[in-house]
């Protein structure tokens, strides 16, 4: 069972009336921007805004989506947010393959400081990245990938278009390969915010796909994203148990424990809570 992630929402990492509101919003990721919705002449102050962001008080699951190893702006967008109070993850986009995916991570460890452990997310937005899923998702900092479709129309001469089947391939790839790695997969963003109606249609044909959420670009889809991707019975049954069995391994003294021969710690518990507390905002 991986985290409970059904929603991931962007927020610009250069507007401090966004960023000010971000960790009211009851999205299972808050993912603070530094890419595409920052200007190139303002990714510096976007850095600082977002590096004084992550000092305040915040809720679990606060990632940064960083600019691409293309761009070479990626070591400044770490060294600013990984030096003070590093985020929960680092959403990494447009990853072509497992050396691409190391480069990062390697940086990322020799920032962040001692006992902490930042997750990765890595964004598969092109033909070698869809190629390569597999392999990406077996890297253990990995909580998950997500599907940039945009990008990847894009590198394969295709057009957008809001049909569910549109790069129908790539689109339904992701999700097996992620699963088969033991990881979930989040699906891609649905640009028309005013167009509710195909959003459900196309989160219900990703949810199909066996993606666990979506990627999302504005407070009003979060409720129908939480409610079309709610967890399944076995994801229930599963919380039910680790919380039972973590809960009782406590009264004795102990933390750490086993479940049908797998350990369970705290962040499974907290993933368990997480699940049953979906449960009840969906009923």
């Amino acid at each position: 069972m991986s985290n409970l992630f059904r929603s991931l929402i962007f927020v610009p990492g250069n507007n401090p009336k966004f960023l000010a509101k971000s960790f009211t919003l009851n999205a299972d990721i808050i993912c603070l921007d530094l890419e595409d919705s920052v200007p190139l002449n303002q990714k510096n102050e976007a850095r600082r805004l977002i590096s004084d962001t992550l000092r305040e008080d915040r809720p679990d699951s606060v990632f940064v989506r960083i600019n691409n190893l293309g761009t070479g702006l990626y070591a400044d967008d770490l060294k600013y947010i990984m030096r003070r109070a590093p985020p929960d993850g680092v959403v990494i986009p447009k990853v072509n393959n497992v050396e691409e995916l190391g480069k990062i991570l390697d940086m990322v460890k020799e920032l962040e400081p001692a006992g902490c452990r930042t997750l990765l997310l890595p964004s598969i937005e092109s033909a070698a990245g869809v190629l390569n899923t597999y392999d990406i998702a077996g890297n253990d900092r990995v909580c998950s990938v997500v599907f940039g479709i945009f990008d990847l129309l894009n590198d394969m001469g295709m057009e957008y278009t809001k049909d569910t089947k549109t790069a129908y391939y790539s689109r339904s790839k992701i999700p097996v390969d992620a699963a088969a790695a033991g990881i979930t997969a989040i699906d891609g963003i649905w640009q028309d915010i005013h167009d509710m109606k195909g959003f459900e249609a196309d989160c219900t044909f990703g949810r199909n796909l066996g993606y666990s959420g979506k990627s999302l670009i504005h407070p009003m889809q979060i409720d129908t994203t939480h409610r079309l991707f709610a967890p399944t019975p076995s994801e229930i049954r599963w919380a039910r148990r680790v919380y039972e069995t973590y809960q009782t391994t406590l009264k004795m003294g102990r933390g750490a424990t086993t479940l049908d021969g797998k350990m369970i710690d705290k962040v499974h518990y907290k993933q368990a809570v997480a699940v049953l507390n979906a449960t009840k905002s969906t009923n």
